[in-house]
């Protein structure tokens, strides 16, 4: 598996990061990251103390080399629209060239999706003038289908403001579904072929259990909270996400990007720190898991770094949970 020279450790230590989205381009591995900042700011609810400004990108390109910093790719003092707090990014390639999506609060506080594009995948990227036409929410994360065709799939509850957007107004009093309500899922699109835009209106992925029953609001252990992920593995779509409340890595599986999804269970039981993110990537035939906790900062849930561990199926294509205080 890739070279950790110690068992557990951060990937980089000489930064915080989090919300690592790994990709494979040109032979080469690619973790995009956010930035976590030293700063002072009381934890509450909407995630003020997550103040992060730019991002990182780190590279390997052997199994068994280190991970390279190649420093900051994107800023918010660069991105017009951009008021603060530059969450979860994620990147995707076509047309010869590198898109990265970013979540930020635009300058009425609403969290918008924005797009840079860049010649590299190392970038750096230069953003568009303003954020993606009706996009909300937070943490997307690009799919590419075999087809061809490229999706984005986003959201988040709580300081991710989903529970906004139960129509296609912000509503900033929105609370959600009640508990025994079906809960909300996350959005997804298709990108235009200039991978500037939406395709299409987005829409809600469904979740639902082994009867076709929708996970409900109120299931903290099963429903979604945040942070989706989209792999395919043997012709099935595999959608992973955070619990949020209970700190956990689940997923589901279905037949289209498009959903219904049906869920399957833990992938990654709770780490150091509140807020669990990852990605899942095949790099030269062997599966990853790359995830954050707050371990390097001895706790501090807006400290984090990124780690990474192997990733295995079942005969039955099922996910084997880990346990990221075994690996």
């Amino acid at each position: 598996m890739l070279n950790v020279s110690k068992r557990n450790e951060p990937l980089v230590k000489h930064i915080y990061t989090a919300d690592p989205s790994a990709h494979v381009f040109e032979d080469k591995l690619y973790i995009y990251v956010s930035h976590d900042l030293e700063i002072s700011v009381p934890n509450n609810l909407d995630g003020d103390h997550y103040a992060m400004e730019d991002y990182h990108v780190l590279t390997m390109d052997d199994r068994s080399a280190e991970f390279v910093d190649h420093g900051e790719i994107l800023h918010m003092k660069d991105v017009p629209w951009v008021s603060k707090q530059m969450w979860a990014p994620d990147a995707g390639f076509r047309n010869g060239k590198y898109y990265l999506y970013f979540p930020a609060r635009d300058l009425s506080g609403v969290f918008r999706i924005g797009v840079a594009t860049a010649d590299s995948p190392a970038g750096p990227f230069t953003p568009e003038a303003d954020y993606m036409g009706g996009s909300f929410s937070i943490d997307p994360a690009v799919f590419n289908d075999d087809d061809d065709e490229v999706y984005l799939i986003l959201g988040g509850l709580r300081g991710g403001q989903l529970e906004k957007w139960s129509t296609d107004t912000y509503m900033p009093d929105g609370t959600g579904p009640a508990p025994h309500e079906p809960a909300l899922g996350p959005r997804v699109a298709k990108l235009s072929k200039d991978m500037l835009s939406f395709q299409d209106k987005l829409m809600e992925i469904s979740i639902i259990d082994t009867e076709g029953r929708p996970i409900l609001a109120g299931d903290e252990e099963r429903r979604f909270f945040e942070g989706p992920w989209m792999h395919k593995y043997e012709e099935k779509y595999y959608l992973s996400y955070s619990t949020g409340n209970t700190h956990k890595i689940v997923y589901a599986i279905g037949d289209n990007p498009l959903g219904p999804f049906t869920f399957q269970g833990t992938l990654l039981t709770p780490v150091i720190g509140w807020t669990t993110h990852h990605s899942i990537v095949n790099f030269r035939d062997k599966w990853y898991l790359f995830y954050h906790d707050s371990s390097l900062s001895d706790g501090v849930s807006h400290k984090r770094c990124v780690k990474v561990t192997e990733l295995k199926y079942n005969a039955d294509g099922t996910l084997r949970m880990i346990d990221p205080n075994l690996v």
